[in-house]
């Protein structure tokens, strides 16, 4: 039997997962860029060949691939980062790195999606059921990324009585909400549409609010490719961080 567009994306994520984790048994950290070329190149060939496979006549965009262009016209989109957080993935020990997997469909947006977590030994999909939303802390703990914290997290901090949690990959920051290890996850800057898709939906399965950092829906299989900002938290939170950020930029 055909798997379901939502048990396909959380079984590619969780395969391409378990590759990740044996090549990185095999090539060891010694040299780790080329572990972490390796790692892009394998899990995106794995990847692209099962969902040819499983959906030959979807189109597909993936950060290792050139895009293709035929995806304005299609119907149906599987957006795929084969491996998020490749920094981290070529750092011993580090576990805060992703493979995500989305469907998108014209007319319907984001509809499936999956975030495999391999060093963690969990992919969380719309094909099953996910953690419950917990009680926010008292004090916010507010995903954000390790290198490339924009400026204006701290003042958002501050509004809302926030700390700053620094968390490797996208997916693993989105899905640090989910887990309720974190409050939020915020972000804005250059980020592209395989980075946000998996995470957003099933963050918002997850019965998270997800949007940009103003409270709008987000938009994929854009031209650019671009998801300029995200706003992944709990929903209690979501009026206090739209606008903190609203009067930091103002």
């Amino acid at each position: 039997m055909s798997p379901t567009d939502a048990e396909l994306a959380r079984d590619l994520a969780t395969s391409s997962g378990e590759l990740l984790l044996a090549l990185r048994d095999r090539v060891g950290f010694r040299d780790a860029w080329a572990l972490r070329d390796c790692g892009d190149h394998d899990s995106n060939v794995h990847l692209l060949a099962e969902l040819k496979t499983h959906r030959p006549n979807d189109i597909v965009l993936s950060e290792e691939s050139a895009d293709d262009a035929r995806r304005h016209d299609a119907d149906r989109l599987w957006i795929i980062d084969p491996l998020d957080g490749t920094t981290e993935f070529g750092e011993e020990g580090r576990t805060d790195w992703a493979v995500h997997v989305a469907l998108w469909e014209r007319g319907k947006g984001l509809t499936e999606g999956a975030v495999a977590l391999p060093a963690r030994g969990i992919t969380l999909s719309t094909a099953d059921p996910l953690p419950p939303l917990p009680v926010p802390e008292a004090k916010p703990r507010l995903a954000v990324s390790r290198t490339r914290r924009p400026a204006w997290v701290v003042s958002v901090a501050d509004q809302v009585g926030g700390v700053l949690t620094p968390i490797g990959s996208a997916g693993m920051k989105a899905m640090s909400v989910v887990l309720g290890e974190a409050d939020a996850y915020l972000h804005s800057g250059p980020m592209k549409e395989w980075d946000s898709a998996a995470p957003a939906v099933v963050a918002a399965k997850a019965g998270l609010h997800v949007s940009d950092l103003h409270g709008q829906e987000l938009e994929f299989n854009k031209p650019s490719r671009l998801t300029e900002q995200l706003l992944v938290c709990q929903p209690a939170l979501t009026e206090g961080l739209v606008n903190a950020f609203a009067a930091t930029i103002r």
